[in-house]
């Protein structure tokens, strides 16, 4: 690799610090960072909205960082301010419209420059469109016309519109000035929206010498975007399958991290997706920051860690291309303890599959599903998925119906887990709205999991045979974030049907898996004012016993956990989560 062995750590140089740097400052800038962690590469940007540096400016800056021993690659990011005497349009954040002549232009001047210099630069993910000028709204409405598009949306149209952007001011214009250059594409973090913009992983895969993912998440209380923490994970799990061998590496930065564990969160998260690259943006934002020597301590860490790490599994849960419903769902119940890997493809070898109301865009989904469930597969669906496949024939699986009721319970009543027979009671601290799944009572069995209020219960889980197989049904609340307030003897009985490898937790919420398919796997436990240090119990089939893998005690050699005991082929373990803190286990059967 480079300085770590399992990972390059790699920064990014924006345009206006290309622009403005004294080669002095730059040296000293260097030097600094060198005090705390070792920086294989830099992604040097000659463009960037009112940034424009020159040749000899980039050259300057590209070559202070060799001359450091730091390899250095292009980059541009795609955001303009209007041309001098043209109206302005209204864009958020002055993302390109691809329907102006002046904008393409300076475009293409940013991109040949670039191609100039370095023989690979990266796309940062500002090159979505959002505008709506006269222009790009004739373009829609012509496009839609040819394409017998009736609604006036403007989906397709924009992913067309930047597919033809990506090839003749992106592609072409680069190998025009360089035949070797290579063009790599970075997504954002908002998956669910890629399509609207103009983004489409599945086609441009195929145009791009390779692409990066971004895995900043977001204080949800004073941003507009939805990123649950997990997604650090989950979007590099998803684009390593939409192109494998592919995927360049994961990309974080520090804003909007209040406290510093929100910042160092998402370089563990990225870390246990197993990246090639660990990018911190930017290097300007963190020249002089206290996060740069806390996470400098944390990297060898990981990499120690990471030694022992085979490849990432998890419950497949099914997001197709361009699909949109139940957005980041999967990401709440990451945070849950369920081990969950996202991907494009159905994949009908895997013993479980986890479908959302997004499953619900693959117009073959339900013979999918029959197949898949006939032939012995265990289905989790959540009730976004039912209700989406009610009428479209689900009906032949389940009796489960929906009539637009919901309920809010804070009362619970559960399957005890190892118990034939066993019940447990449970109550949250407030109430949790839930959609009402009524079901045929012994055609469907919905007693595993049920809310309860005054003399009534509803299913949380349910259960329909099928075949050799099974489709369990999840009802999710309202709010997905409100599964992190669900009692703890409910969350503990839905992880155990989201079992891989035989391992499955109990223990409070904020606690994520990450299962590995060399018999490893890591607990990490998030920062929240809610979180504390607990102990949980983890269930393992035929283990006899677990090996930390450190560096969490570097003084501890083969230290071997024995389990508390072992039932129906289960050994019993019990373990401490730290907040803040990741743990790694190998599993000695």
């Amino acid at each position: 690799m480079g300085n770590y062995r399992n990972f390059e750590l790699t920064t990014y140089f924006v345009a206006g610090g290309t622009a403005k740097v004294k080669k002095e400052q730059l040296e000293k800038d260097i030097a600094w960072f060198g005090r705390y962690m070792k920086i294989d590469k830099v992604y040097v940007e000659a463009f960037r909205g009112g940034d424009f540096a020159s040749e000899d400016q980039v050259r300057m800056v590209k070559e202070t960082f060799e001359n450091a021993g730091i390899r250095v690659e292009g980059g541009i990011t795609t955001a303009i301010a209007t041309p001098k005497g043209a109206k302005p349009k209204q864009r958020l954040f002055d993302t390109f419209c691809y329907n102006d002549k002046k904008m393409l232009a300076t475009l293409k001047k940013a991109v040949q420059l670039t191609a100039k210099v370095f023989d690979k630069f990266m796309i940062d993910d500002f090159f979505f469109t959002n505008c709506t000028c006269d222009a790009c709204r004739k373009g829609r409405d012509k496009f839609n016309e040819e394409n017998g598009i009736e609604d006036g949306s403007r989906q397709e149209y924009r992913v067309a519109l930047l597919q033809k952007i990506s090839k003749e001011y992106m592609i072409d214009a680069a190998k025009a000035v360089n035949p070797n250059c290579q063009v790599i594409i970075k997504y954002p973090n908002w998956m669910e929206s890629y399509q609207e913009t103009g983004y489409d992983p599945m086609s441009q895969k195929d145009m791009f010498d390779g692409i990066y993912t971004g895995t900043e998440t977001r204080d949800p209380f004073h941003t507009d975007q939805h990123l649950p923490r997990y997604l650090s994970y989950s979007l590099m799990t998803y684009m390593d399958k939409v192109l494998p061998g592919g995927n360049g590496g994961g990309w974080f930065d520090p804003f909007d991290c209040q406290v510093m564990d929100y910042y160092l969160e998402q370089a563990y998260l990225t870390c246990f997706a197993k990246p090639r690259e660990l990018m911190m943006f930017c290097f300007q934002a963190l020249v002089g920051s206290p996060l740069i020597p806390a996470l400098g301590c944390q990297l060898e860490k990981l990499d120690d860690l990471m030694d022992h790490l085979g490849n990432p599994v998890g419950i497949q849960c099914y997001i197709p291309n361009a699909s949109q419903g139940e957005d980041n769902v999967q990401d709440f119940l990451g945070m849950c303890g369920f081990p969950i890997r996202t991907t494009p493809y159905f994949e009908a070898d895997a013993p479980t599959i986890l479908l959302t109301a997004a499953s619900a865009y693959d117009e073959e989904i339900l013979d999918k599903l029959d197949a898949y469930t006939a032939k012995g597969g265990k289905a989790i669906v959540t009730s976004g998925f039912v209700t989406e496949m009610l009428g479209e024939g689900i009906e032949r699986i389940t009796s489960i119906r929906f009539r637009g009721r919901m309920v809010t319970v804070n009362e619970f009543v559960c399957e005890q887990i190892g118990v034939r027979h066993g019940w447990q009671e449970a109550v949250s601290a407030s109430g949790i709205s839930f959609p009402v799944l009524e079901f045929r009572n012994n055609a469907t069995w919905g007693a595993a999991v049920k809310g309860r209020k005054n003399e009534e219960t509803y299913t949380l889980l349910a259960r329909d045979t099928y075949g050799d197989g099974q489709m369990m049904t999840l009802v999710v609340p309202d709010s997905f974030p409100d599964l992190m307030k669900l009692p703890e003897a409910v969350i503990n009985r839905l992880r155990a049907e989201f079992e891989v490898n035989g391992i499955s937790f109990e223990g409070p919420q904020g606690i994520s898996l990450f299962p590995y398919d060399n018999d490893t796997f890591v607990l990490y436990s998030y920062v929240t004012s809610m979180n504390h240090d607990a102990e949980i119990t983890v269930r393992i089939r035929g283990a006899k016993e677990l090996q930390m893998l450190l560096p969490i005690f570097r003084g501890a050699k083969n230290f071997a956990i024995k389990p508390l005991y072992e039932q129906d082929g289960v050994s019993v373990f019990k373990l401490r989560a730290m907040v803040g803190r990741f743990m790694g286990f190998k599993i000695v059967r």
